[in-house]
């Protein structure tokens, strides 16, 4: 009988898996936090005798190359990834055992990559479940544009004959289990579903249901922006990651933190985006802990830049650390734990700014002697869904770099639900001479309260 335990990573919207069966078993793209692997071997009671790699990373550091060396596993990675270190190549029709009776088949299945390979989990000869990797999702497929602009449409056209390979040879009831899709931005599109099967996915997924030059248009014309430190990931794959350092950085009082800050370091502050709208350091930026921590502190902070993080309790600092070095930012320079009355300097108020909500926006643009700027930080391809009628656009991703184009005056900041609002509005209060005002709330209010301007519908 065998298992599939699934280790979820939902900051970074990626899963991991564990599979075996009464004694041993394999880890399929592992995190960089290998202590969760190995814990949920123990609580199998079994053995790790492989790591699996479908491909060489884009969006996180990987643990496989530190995991398969704490535990004396057989390291596999796709033959055709470039790499620094020693590991065991895997080629297309390469069977893996894993357990009595249970075995690992290998699938080349390029298209997220060149080198991409799937691994079929086998029972007695009969594919049971599928770890697909970036290629055939839930719903979509992996982005094709991660390696080289010159060989994105080349390796789109690939996504479609892989995710066809796999319908094709699998038998309906193949469990599929993809590492992207739940949130990641290296899945093109969102996974239609928490669960799936190769039969599910020839009634729903477009690579399986339109021909190549459809859906190779299709999939281009939707690809968005790439995270910039999606630059630094591959790179560091394919040089082998250093071992994961999870001790408490050291800690900062309030003059360490205005030193810091004076200068022109990254101060974090993890706590929610209420909390830091009331009260916070002047010049802190807020990445709540409980949103994409990693996905956006990551794609907007210079890399390499020393950060300094600011957390409610012990707790929230550790899981930030925790998602922090799944992206490569190791090691903290500093941190400290309580609230605004901890880090200030005596006698320092606190900065804060105004929340407020579209309702209240529309009230504002229709009674202010001044409108206000009106801010969209939202995604290309979610502002061409709808906007809100003469607002600027910058997502927020580039905002830290394009801070000097927002008007001057009063600036109320929105995204589609007020995480990414909240981080802009801290970008734009630290960087001074604005009133900002966080709009915290869902973007189908603002076509509530009749501010959204939709694109007009194509004449055929």
């Amino acid at each position: 009988m065998y298992f599939v335990d699934t280790v979820p990573v939902e900051g970074l919207g990626n899963r991991h898996y564990l599979a075996g069966g009464a004694g041993t078993a394999v880890a399929v793209d592992p995190p960089r936090d290998i202590d969760r692997m190995i814990a949920a071997a123990a609580r199998r009671g079994v053995r790790i005798t492989h790591v699996v790699e479908t491909h060489v990373h884009n969006d996180y550091v990987t643990g496989g190359l530190e995991l398969a060396r704490v535990t004396g596993a057989v390291y596999l990675v796709p033959a055709g990834a470039r790499v620094g270190f020693a590991r065991t190549p895997v080629h297309d029709g390469d069977v893996i055992g894993v357990d009595t009776g249970l075995t690992l088949r290998a699938v080349a299945t390029p298209g997220h990559t060149p080198h991409h390979t799937a691994y079929v989990l086998e029972e007695a000869g009969t594919p049971r479940a599928a770890f697909t990797g970036g290629s055939l999702l839930i719903g979509t497929v992996g982005r094709p544009d991660l390696v080289e602009p010159r060989l994105t449409a080349q390796l789109a056209r690939a996504q479609h004959a892989s995710a066809h390979r796999l319908a094709d040879a699998l038998p309906d009831d193949t469990s599929v289990l993809p590492t992207h899709g739940f949130g990641s931005f290296c899945s093109s599109g969102q996974a239609e579903g928490e669960t799936s099967t190769i039969g599910r996915e020839k009634q729903v997924n477009a690579a399986l249901l339109r021909g190549a030059d459809e859906f190779v248009s299709e999939l281009l014309a939707g690809l968005d922006d790439i995270p910039a430190y999606y630059a630094h990931m591959g790179p560091a794959n394919a040089a082998g990651p250093d071992p994961v350092d999870l001790t408490a950085p050291p800690r900062a009082d309030a003059a360490q933190i205005a030193a810091r800050l004076a200068a022109g370091e990254w101060v974090v502050d993890l706590r929610n985006r209420v909390a830091f709208a009331e009260g916070h350091v002047a010049g802190t930026f807020n990445f709540d802990a409980e949103g994409q921590l990693a996905t956006y502190l990551a794609w907007l902070v210079p890399w390499g830049k020393p950060v300094t993080l600011l957390a409610a309790s012990p707790a929230q600092l550790a899981d930030a650390q925790r998602e922090l070095v799944r992206v490569g930012i190791d090691r903290p320079a500093a941190a400290a734990v309580g609230g605004p009355g901890d880090w200030l300097l005596p006698g320092e108020a606190p900065a804060s700014f105004r929340r407020a909500t579209f309702a209240e926006l529309a009230q504002e643009l229709r009674t202010a002697s001044r409108p206000p700027v009106v801010l969209d930080v939202r995604r290309d391809s979610e502002r061409a869904g709808g906007h809100i009628a003469d607002s600027v656009h910058i997502p927020v991703h580039g905002l830290y770099k394009r801070l000097r184009e927002v008007p001057a005056g009063t600036v109320w900041v929105h995204c589609a639900g007020g995480m990414r609002a909240a981080i802009a509005a801290s970008l734009l209060a630290s960087a001074g001479g604005r009133e900002v005002v966080a709009v915290d709330d869902g973007f189908d209010r603002a076509e509530a309260a009749g501010l959204v301007v939709r694109p007009a519908e194509p004449h055929i």
